[in-house]
């Protein structure tokens, strides 16, 4: 990207609860996570899901255009710059249906430039989508915790592990908090959502 289009991409603002990385003034737990504790320990998100960022995961997810991984990732990667390395990162599974019909994952698409960049390796296969299910961004957020259960199984060991899961958008975080339930079942210490953009609240996308 050139300079221009970098520096209009709307950054996540420092200003975000530690936990779900939603915009809060106060930088502290948003009500949501004060109401009811995600099962994820926190999410590391490099952008707002607002044009021009809307525009990049739009094309990669619906139209194939996989270089639009590739500012995203670095954006990520800048995100993520501080943080320290966890033992394993995955891409968030794509359903085997939803796969074969897309042709990639674009959470994996991300995740093996994020990868690269640090110098570690993707546990492609770690978790699997056990079911097709309806598309979470076709549904009011209020139904995506009960669409997303029980839809992953864990055959890896990540006993007392640190998982990073690389997905591009947060939005209600049913998906990550339904995959960390999963994972903390296997015996996971933490679950870390590495996440291109979050919305600025739930249920606005």
């Amino acid at each position: 990207m050139c300079q221009g289009c970098r520096v209009s991409l709307p950054l996540l603002k420092a200003a975000h609860c530690p936990v779900c990385a939603i915009p809060e003034p106060t930088e502290e737990l948003c009500g949501r996570c004060l109401h009811k504790a995600p099962l994820f320990d926190r999410v590391v998100a490099a952008f707002i899901y607002e044009f021009p960022a809307t525009v990049l995961i739009q094309e990669l997810k619906y139209h194939g255009n996989l270089a639009c991984a590739r500012p995203l990732a670095a954006g990520l990667a800048s995100a993520l710059d501080a943080e320290p390395y966890p033992d394993l990162i995955m891409p968030m599974p794509l359903a085997r249906g939803r796969l074969a019909e897309r042709g990639f994952n674009q959470a994996m698409e991300i995740a093996r430039r994020v990868a690269a960049e640090f110098g570690l390796d993707i546990a492609v296969d770690a978790c699997k989508r056990t079911r097709e299910s309806t598309p979470q961004a076709a549904l009011p957020w209020k139904q995506r915790a009960t669409n997303i259960r029980n839809a992953f199984t864990c055959d890896f060991d990540v006993e007392g592990k640190s998982v990073a899961v690389v997905d591009d958008v947060l939005t209600t975080g049913a998906t990550l908090n339904e995959l960390a339930l999963t994972l903390k079942r296997r015996g996971a210490r933490e679950v870390i959502g590495w996440i291109a953009a979050r919305t600025p609240a739930p249920g606005e996308t």
